[in-house]
């Protein structure tokens, strides 16, 4: 009994401990139930799994590029490119190159694997929505039954159940920002970085489209507009081709914007032999020619505007005139593309003439090369200072071509000018000046606004609204306008053939006004205005000189441009004198308008008998005080920084605006003046010509 009691205890020891070791056995056999093949793979690949997936992102993405962009990845390829624009719309144009960017990136720094198996498919969907719930709005917003080609063209199937619903619950002013948070936190966590910080990179990004982005975003409210024609027009001179229809557009409206990268899809040179693509804006009613389009203008880009330091330099303005016993109270700030103006508040009982003599101080406490002193600014009751900008922008003739003051333009001689103070562009009607004196130092900006003006007027205008005659006795700005078929006559560099010229516009006036007296019209305005109802006929039996029946025609708008008046004025200064005067005089009503250059406004070329008829001033920076008082009969031109910097004083007005002039460089006037010579080669004898002997004599 005894052992038997004994040896249980032994036995169910033993039992135990051998109950104890298989279980140790058991445990440490499961790592190795598949010893093999779980050793190779860990021996091949361990730690490289972020490394495996980028390679793996690199060969889909290569398969979508020669897929999308070269249609060599057959008929995988070909499925590849149906299926995603079907699912995701034109986001496939860029998926691609995102996801070869992305394997690239995952090679630059490790990354675990389970983590990137999270992230990356989370932040790509929210990338997605985003991007195509965007582009289905912006794209037409097709349905299901436009087809599978329309969703193609906007955000696909994705895109439509992103962004249709969300559209439908709160309108497309709730859905923008919506979709544009999504897309910003995927980008956000795809990349592994905050959304600030990717709101960040994606700016930098997309600061130099500038407003081009705006006029984007525009479009998601608008109706989209008609695409901008391309005519191939062959080097051969057929002489009368069938004249293109006329398309129900505005007259000379400018077109949005495409890109903000300076002079993209402009024309190539004119190569001889070859044919030229040429880009041609809207066409004009009842007429065979075609505008140049806005996108052979060159667009600038916006500049960030540093507050803080706007705010110090404010600050600092106080503590100098308060240094000088003159209490002042900051109450705006208006940052332009050259000037900033600060409006100030007088304290009680401190006069405006205090501040005016503190010109010099203030520069010297603002590190400024000068200041302007408005006292007061017109309609407020304050005292502006234009202090000069660190860091000026450049206004290209493109910007105020294209923008909403454009638009509204409809006068055949609203001619671009630049931006005011408060970054508004400035279009300028020639038509009621009548008449335009411009004058600036050597380098100031005037030949660069000359050429502004007369671009302006080849991308606004066609012959048959608006005929030039340019006079550059220096024969350097206006030669490479030769041919276009705007012009009366070759630009005129013979300073005696210039009086030739301007004696033929006194007789073109004088003709003019004998025609409307004729027909009953007080200006050229009513005149055309029957002609083109076609009231205007004359009597039976009127002859001409050569017994010819007499057909009255439409009158075209006729502007002079003269680049430097002093080299005239010495060589026929009575002739000039009087030509200038005459025109200056009368010769608004029947359409004929001056604008006079010089680089020497001193009292010898601009005569009191000039100044007193041509009450339009535009005056760019001059070296002393007697010269913008020539210029503007007041100072202040003095106090310009040159390079476009400008003061305009219209005729009603006795307080100029101070603009910054836009900017078109040679390769841009160049192309401008190809699209006109190449319709003139064209249109062969439908091209307008007349004999430049009865012009310059």
């Amino acid at each position: 009994m005894a052992n038997a009691k004994s040896s249980r205890p032994e036995g169910s020891k033993k039992s135990g401990k051998t109950g104890s070791r298989s279980t140790k056995s058991s445990i440490a056999a499961q790592p190795n139930r598949n010893p093999l093949s779980r050793r190779m793979l860990q021996a091949a690949f361990g730690g490289r799994g972020d490394e495996m997936m980028g390679l793996l992102l690199i060969l889909v993405g290569l398969l979508g590029v020669l897929s999308l962009y070269f249609d060599k990845a057959g008929v995988v390829g070909r499925g590849l490119e149906s299926g995603l624009g079907w699912s995701i719309g034109l986001t496939k144009m860029v998926l691609p190159a995102a996801m070869v960017g992305l394997g690239f990136a995952m090679f630059q720094e490790r990354h675990e694997v389970d983590e990137l198996s999270k992230r990356i498919p989370i932040g790509l969907g929210l990338a997605l929505i985003g991007v195509t719930g965007l582009l289905h709005m912006t794209q037409g917003r097709p349905g299901l039954n436009d087809g599978s080609t329309a969703l193609g063209k906007a955000g696909g199937l994705l895109g439509l159940v992103a962004g249709g619903p969300l559209e439908a619950a709160v309108s497309p002013w709730g859905a923008v920002p919506i979709l544009l948070a999504l897309g910003f936190v995927g980008v956000a966590i795809v990349a592994g970085v905050t959304v600030r910080e990717a709101a960040s990179g994606v700016m930098k990004v997309l600061r130099p489209m500038g407003r081009v982005i705006l006029d984007g975003f525009k479009d998601i409210f608008t109706a989209p507009d008609e695409p901008t024609p391309t005519v191939n027009l062959p080097e051969s001179t057929d002489p009368r081709p069938a004249p293109p229809e006329p398309e129900p557009e505005p007259e000379a409206a400018p077109e949005p914007a495409p890109k903000a990268k300076k002079r993209k899809g402009k024309v190539a040179p004119i190569v001889g032999g070859e044919q030229l693509t040429i880009e041609l804006g809207p066409a004009v009613a009842d007429s065979p020619w075609r505008l140049p389009s806005t996108k052979l203008l060159s667009r600038s880009v916006a500049h960030d505007i540093d507050a803080k330091a706007v705010e110090a330099r404010g600050v600092r303005l106080q503590e100098a005139l308060a240094a000088h016993g003159v209490e002042t109270r900051l109450t705006d700030m208006t940052v332009g593309p050259t000037v900033t103006r600060y409006a100030l508040q007088l304290g009680e009982g401190v006069k405006v003439a205090r501040i005016t003599s503190l010109n010099k101080d203030i520069a010297y406490a603002l590190a400024a090369a000068d200041v302007r002193i408005l006292a007061p600014i017109p309609g407020q009751q304050a005292i502006g200072i234009e202090v000069p900008n660190d860091d000026r922008e450049i206004v290209a003739l493109g910007d105020i071509l294209t923008s909403n003051e454009a638009a509204k333009a409809r006068h055949p001689l609203e001619v671009g000018v630049g931006r005011d103070i408060k970054g508004q562009s400035v279009m300028m009607n020639l038509a009621t000046m009548p008449h335009m004196l411009i004058a600036g130092a050597t380098g100031a900006g005037k030949s660069s606004c000359i050429n502004s003006l007369v671009t302006s007027i080849l991308m606004r205008t066609t012959p048959d609204q608006v005929r030039m005659i340019l006079i550059d006795p220096k024969r350097v700005e206006m030669g490479q306008y030769e041919g276009v078929p705007h012009l009366l006559t070759a630009p005129v560099t013979d300073p005696r053939k210039a009086a030739n010229a301007l004696s033929w516009a006194v007789k073109e006036m004088e003709r003019r006004y004998a025609l409307l007296s004729a027909t009953g019209f007080r200006d050229i305005t009513g005149y055309n205005a029957s002609y083109d109802r076609g009231d205007l006929k004359a009597p039976l039996g009127l002859t001409d000189d050569d017994d010819d029946p007499v057909v009255y025609q439409r009158l075209p708008f006729i502007l002079v441009v003269v680049d430097e008046l002093a080299d005239l004025m010495m060589v026929a200064a009575r002739d000039v004198e009087d030509s200038i005067c005459r025109l200056a005089q009368m010769a608004r009503a029947v359409g004929i308008h001056l604008v006079v250059a010089t680089q020497r406004p001193s009292v010898n070329v601009i005569t009191g008998v000039i100044k007193a008829n041509i009450p339009a001033r535009l005056a760019f920076a001059v070296s002393s005080l007697a010269d913008s008082r020539v210029i503007l009969d007041q100072p202040g031109a003095e106090r310009l920084v040159g390079q476009g910097d400008m003061l305009l004083l219209g005729p009603s007005s006795g307080t100029p605006q101070r603009i910054q002039g836009a900017w078109v460089d040679e390769e841009e006037v160049r192309q401008v003046v190809a699209v006109w010579v190449k319709q003139v080669k064209a249109l062969g004898d439908h091209a307008p010509s007349d004999d430049e002997a009865e012009v310059i004599g």
